[in-house]
């Protein structure tokens, strides 16, 4: 007879900043049986993986880390990818779990066991690990996106992809070309440049880019970070900027006029910094701003002023063995870098493996009938005892770390409602899956994506049904209904309840 024993009451896929927070809250609530799975041979997800030159945060380092572990260390108001890296180490060292981090694991399939309400993870090995609760904390910048372009494998230079940079490639007095013109890229591109004899930009859709509010932390900032109630003031004053600068303005575009004093400030940062009115004109974007991602950076526009940087803008028609060429002309490349992203709202990325939930229905085929969404951005009907942190409908545009707070306060209200009643298995009901998704849908006449001039943006906030699978709401409200949701959205159940009720016998033999 199957046995019920379970390896671990919860598996945590990821070991980013995401499955990092997961695992501090359960430890803090009392649930000590997981693991966290990584296929890194280290913590930090993004952090760990994205290495490229110029790496930093987009957000101030306020904003960006746990509530509940600020540090005054940070070195920039901007923090660099290093010490992204440096805090998820921290972080795991000191809530001391790096015990129950298993690296170099790549989980390949899951499958929920109906009758015994529990999940059966195989790992790419062939390894079978059993839990009763699944969590992806597999982040959505996680898997890179190589562009569609004929002719790649005929290319006999140098190719990386921004999210996996080989160090081994010297780029001093070479002839490089970069893909791209997206978050990695603007911050690639004024680091290399400085270094390669000839830097051509490829660029498909220009992006918002607006001076970065940047600086070596201000020692005023450190003393003020070290009096009672100092680190309050500069994350509150940081959250307000961040919630300004994406929730509300993205989210409300028609009510606040927060956009368009945006755009205006993205012009004028535009005219100051590009000398060449042709250039400048190919560097405007031709959509609102928030139709897609956008950046922040004061070093990125000047670099088209350098005589060794060109950018283009004619589309790839194929790659040659010793370049790319475009409509109008071959460009010879020594290196390619390929700032392409990752797959965001695409399959494959969410999460990372293949996922098989209640009767054997696959998620992602589940997604192509009905479209992506998630209850709360956490839950899937049909796929009990699986929450997500970043799932359909579940981010806003606050920083990772407070959705990731606010996501595990709604796991953790599951969770503990189902030890009170000792259910084993939890699902959110399909009534209040599509109350949800209606809900968001409706909001969507005062959000930025909507706008014509958004059909021009080539931005991966839209998925391939023309939706735009972000929270429609501000943080604040998204933080009260993680602490509030109604559990009886979800139904709990029991494996040995159901056992009792249709076999009498099964409690003998289970037992």
């Amino acid at each position: 007879m199957t046995s019920t024993v379970v390896d671990h009451e919860i598996v945590i896929v990821g070991a980013g900043f995401s499955g990092i927070g997961t695992a501090i809250a359960l430890r803090k609530a009392g649930f000590d049986d997981f693991v966290m799975i990584d296929e890194a041979d280290g913590v930090g997800g993004t952090w760990h993986w994205n290495t490229y030159p110029g790496i930093a945060v987009d957000i101030p380092s306020f904003s960006y880390q746990y509530s509940f572990e600020q540090q005054r260390s940070w070195s920039r108001v901007y923090a660099p990818g290093r010490e992204l890296k440096a805090y998820a180490e921290h972080c795991v060292r000191k809530y001391g779990l790096r015990p129950r981090i298993r690296f170099g694991t790549t989980i390949a399939r899951a499958d929920f066991d109906d009758a015994l309400h529990l999940w059966r993870v195989t790992t790419s090995d062939g390894e079978e690990i059993t839990c009763r609760f699944l969590i992806g904390a597999t982040g959505v910048l996680t898997r890179p996106k190589l562009p569609e372009i004929p002719g790649a494998e005929r290319f006999r230079g140098s190719t990386m992809h921004t999210a996996r940079w080989d160090h081994s490639i010297d780029l001093r007095g070479k002839r490089v070309g970069i893909i791209g013109t997206g978050a990695s890229a603007i911050q690639v591109i004024p680091e290399i440049a400085k270094d390669v004899s000839k830097l051509t930009v490829f660029q498909r859709t220009p992006i918002w880019c607006l001076p970065r509010p940047d600086a070596p932390m201000p020692p005023a900032v450190r003393a003020l970070m070290r009096i009672p109630g100092g680190q309050f003031l500069t994350r509150w004053l940081s959250q307000a900027f961040v919630e300004i600068t994406f929730p509300l303005s993205a989210h409300y575009y028609k009510v606040l006029p927060v956009v368009k004093l945006g755009e205006r400030q993205g012009l004028a940062h535009l005219r100051d910094q590009v000398k060449d009115p042709e250039v400048r004109e190919k560097l405007t974007p031709r959509y609102a701003l928030g139709c897609k991602r956008p950046s922040f950076s004061n070093d990125y526009l000047k670099t088209f002023n350098r005589e060794n940087v060109t950018l283009e803008t004619d589309p790839i028609t194929e790659i040659t063995a010793s370049g790319l060429r475009t409509t109008g002309r071959h460009h010879q490349v020594d290196v390619l870098i390929m700032a392409t992203g990752f797959k965001v709202m695409e399959s494959g990325n969410m999460p990372t493996f293949d996922l098989h939930g209640s009767g054997g229905t696959r998620l992602e085929d589940w997604w192509d009938t009905h479209r992506l969404q998630a209850y709360e951005g956490v839950s899937i009907p049909g796929f009990p005892n699986f929450f997500t942190i970043i799932g359909p409908y579940g981010y806003n545009g606050a920083s990772y770390f407070t959705l990731i707070e606010m996501q595990t306060t709604h796991i953790l209200r599951l969770l503990r409602q189902a030890r009170r009643h000792t259910a084993t298995r939890i699902e959110v009901t399909p009534e209040a899956n599509e109350r949800y998704f209606r809900e968001m849908l409706s909001r969507r006449g005062t959000q930025v994506f909507w706008q014509d001039s958004c059909a021009l943006a080539n931005s991966y906030y839209f998925d391939k049904n023309g939706d735009v699978p972000l929270r429609a709401m501000s943080t604040p409200e998204a933080a009260w209904r993680a602490a509030h949701f109604a559990l009886t959205d979800y139904t709990f159940d029991s494996v040995e309840k159901r056992r009792s009720t249709s076999h009498p016998a099964a409690r003998t033999a289970s037992a």
